[in-house]
């Protein structure tokens, strides 16, 4: 027996595609039998197995764990919930492995599959084996079993443990996502007043677009502090591993800015720590991050490769641009946005300040949000390096961690690759505005260069 995965769907960090069109129901069956396969290889037994609010979800859901199970694999259920109530699962029950079933915040008719293996990320080369193992039915046979664990009210516990936060005015929104259900679990054990938005979990995200980092999908939440006149609002994705925050203006605090607001006691109790963040991470966190005593770091886009290097350099924090936070001092290391507003709480009144007066101290950068160009997947990498040619003969301060990101007087560009699309990524951040154009500039003559015009925009 064999199986061939439509090749848009193992993708470097998780496999994820259109239901009924990319993804199907035998896929989700082969990727039980390939990661059941891993986990037995690796000498595992046991895997937990959760699943976001999507309507596709229990009919991938059921066909995963048949997968699994003839693996000879023992299955513990943990249910609807977000993802990082999977992964807290996989850090704290006796199995070898988790796999949420989640479309994150693509669009309804998505979904996919996160994979942890014996704690630690499953990305990369391993997917793709996912692949090949299944072409050439490389399968291990068993008959495992299938049992429940209701975890959600653990981990609420968990998120509260030693809780150091204030009693603040805080506005919530789940964009009817899968971390609705603990949102409102958590709220009723925390002090303070709290308002909730789409916490009920609804597959068809009917209010808006559940992804906190695009400004337009926080208007509710704005609206929603403005009227009650709140200290501030979070904001989650639909599987509850990226934040956005508002402050009580209603102006957006970015990824990288909570990462220097939740820094800071970090550093206090690990100090001269390194800090990790993306290559499309703002200049200002990293200076941040040294004015702290902390260590700043540069490193690639995307949670499982954040995650990984976090384990080789033993950094007790870091994020992305995109939201994702992960802590692994006081917590596991991974990605858990709605821990990561329990600690916001806990930073915001250890600096004394409201968050209105931590983003009011904050420099003003002028900056432009994420560029996406659409360019042939076989040019994307190649650009790339053409890019980098011709700026290190140019003699450019030029750093190649992910794509290039480039130091000039004015500030600094990234131009970098996609890993899940076929698109060119841009960020540019200066002191001002003519800064920034110049920066544009160079950002677009490096796309003509190769043949790519800016003008050729691509959506998300």
């Amino acid at each position: 027996m064999s199986h061939v995965f439509d090749p848009t769907t193992l993708r470097e960090y998780d496999i994820r595609g259109i239901v009924g069109k990319t993804l199907h129901q035998n896929d989700a069956y082969a990727i039980g039998r390939g990661f059941g396969t891993f986990v037995r290889r690796a000498g595992g037994t046991r895997v937990a197995v959760g699943y976001d609010g999507r309507e596709s979800s229990p009919m991938l859901e059921a066909a995963l764990i048949k997968g699994l199970v003839e693996t000879g694999i023992d299955v513990v259920r943990v249910g609807l919930g977000p993802t990082p109530m999977l992964y807290y699962a996989e850090a704290v029950l006796e199995v070898d492995g988790g796999i949420q079933i989640t479309g994150s915040h693509n669009p309804a008719d998505y979904n996919g599959f996160k994979m942890v293996l014996q704690h630690a990320p499953f990305y990369g080369a391993d997917i793709l084996k996912i692949g090949s193992m299944a072409a050439e039915g490389d399968w291990l046979e068993g008959k495992g079993t299938v049992s429940n664990a209701d975890i959600m009210d653990d981990y609420v516990g968990r998120l509260l443990a030693g809780y150091a936060g204030g009693a603040y005015r805080i506005g919530w929104d789940a964009g009817n996502g899968a971390a609705g259900p603990v949102i409102e679990k958590l709220v009723k054990l925390l002090p303070g007043e709290h308002h909730l938005l789409f916490t009920d979990v609804d597959a068809n995200f009917p209010n808006h677009h559940p992804d906190p980092t695009e400004e337009k999908n926080l208007a509710h939440l704005k609206a929603l502090v403005a009227e009650k006149k709140l200290d501030f609002g979070v904001a989650f994705d639909g599987d509850g591993d990226r934040i956005g925050a508002i402050d009580g203006e209603g102006r957006v605090i970015w990824g990288d800015q909570l990462l220097g607001i939740l820094a800071e006691p970090v550093l206090k109790a690990v100090p001269g720590g390194t800090i990790i963040a993306d290559v499309k991470t703002s200049q200002a966190l990293y200076d941040r991050v040294t004015e702290l005593g902390g260590k700043p770091l540069m490193w690639k886009t995307g949670h499982s490769l954040i995650k990984a290097k976090m384990k080789e350099v033993d950094s007790p924090l870091g994020g992305e641009m995109s939201g994702h936070i992960f802590f692994a001092w006081d917590y596991y290391g991974f990605d858990d946005a709605i821990y990561a507003a329990v600690r916001l709480m806990s930073a915001i009144r250890q600096s004394g300040k409201s968050l209105t007066e931590i983003k009011d101290a904050m420099p003003d950068m002028v900056n432009t949000p994420e560029m996406r160009f659409q360019v042939d997947e076989s040019r994307k990498f190649a650009v790339i390096d053409e890019v980098l040619a011709r700026l290190k003969a140019d003699g450019a301060e030029v750093n190649d961690t992910d794509g290039a990101r480039v130091n000039t007087a004015d500030g600094w560009w990234l131009l970098r690759a996609s890993n899940t699309q076929d698109v060119l990524v841009a960020r540019a951040e200066a002191k001002d505005e003519a800064g920034l154009e110049r920066l544009m500039g160079q950002i677009d003559s490096q796309l003509a260069a190769s043949g790519i015009e800016r003008g050729a925009q691509a959506g998300h």
